[in-house]
């Protein structure tokens, strides 16, 4: 059995069986049933249980009066996001604020997860920022279908009828691409960042490895960013009315 995580561990011990019940459904056969939960997956969880956490302490605080600093936090996260949001999709932005923003603070606290000891960053496992990249590729391509309908298809076609063929097949192509470079540049970038860190923790003296924990606060919290605002890009290219 592979080394775990304490939090993956108490996982196991807790839901071992159902979650091997519930992959047994699916004809999906774990390799070490007594714990079918790994640490990537366990650090998923606990990011999702803390954003859930954040957003009902914030929905249950809310004051017009005197908004406490959890109401100025999420009331600045939302002022920043809309702001990006308008310069990038410009009008009707605001459908997208929710997913944009749980997206955003989802990889961003994926990144800095690692930082934290006993704990690991998930999105420094490829499956992590290949299942945001896929869901990305999905929510952009359903809302410009659901904004222009057969007319989307027109965004793959190009200006120029007798191209039409090949420009499908390379429209396609930049499409699928795009996955790969929002996985790859997040799994990239958090994957070194933690070894970094995790070298110089363990070669050298405490205030070296500081320079470059500050290093890799800084890269999750640019990559977190582009992420997001890539996806603002592919949104306002996928519901603009004119292609």
């Amino acid at each position: 059995m592979p080394t775990q995580l304490l939090f993956t561990r108490f996982l196991n011990d807790l839901f071992a069986a159902p979650v091997d019940a519930l992959l047994r459904v699916f004809h999906i056969h774990p390799a070490y049933p007594n714990a079918p939960i790994n640490d990537t997956f366990s650090m998923e969880l606990l990011v999702v249980a803390i954003l859930l956490v954040f957003f009902i302490a914030v929905r249950l605080s809310l004051d017009v009066e005197k908004p406490n600093p959890l109401q100025h936090l999420a009331e600045g996260i939302h002022e920043f996001v809309a702001e990006q949001g308008e310069s990038i999709v410009g009008h009707d932005f605001e459908r997208f604020l929710g997913f944009i923003t749980v997206l955003g603070l989802f990889i961003l606290l994926c990144n800095l997860l690692g930082l934290v000891p006993g704990l690991k960053s998930p999105t420094a496992d490829v499956v992590v920022p290949f299942g945001c990249a896929v869901l990305t590729f999905l929510y952009y391509h359903y809302y410009g279908i659901r904004k222009n309908g057969w007319r989307y298809i027109k965004q793959f076609l190009g200006p120029v009828w007798w191209l039409a063929p090949l420009m499908f097949v390379i429209e396609i192509i930049s499409h699928l691409a795009r996955v790969l470079s929002l996985t790859v540049r997040l799994f990239a970038n958090i994957f070194a960042g933690d070894m970094v860190t995790l070298a110089f923790f363990s070669l050298v003296p405490v205030f070296v490895p500081l320079i470059f924990l500050g290093l890799h606060v800084f890269v999750s919290v640019l990559q977190a960013y582009l992420f997001m605002a890539l996806a603002l890009s592919y949104l306002s290219l996928a519901v603009a009315e004119e292609h």
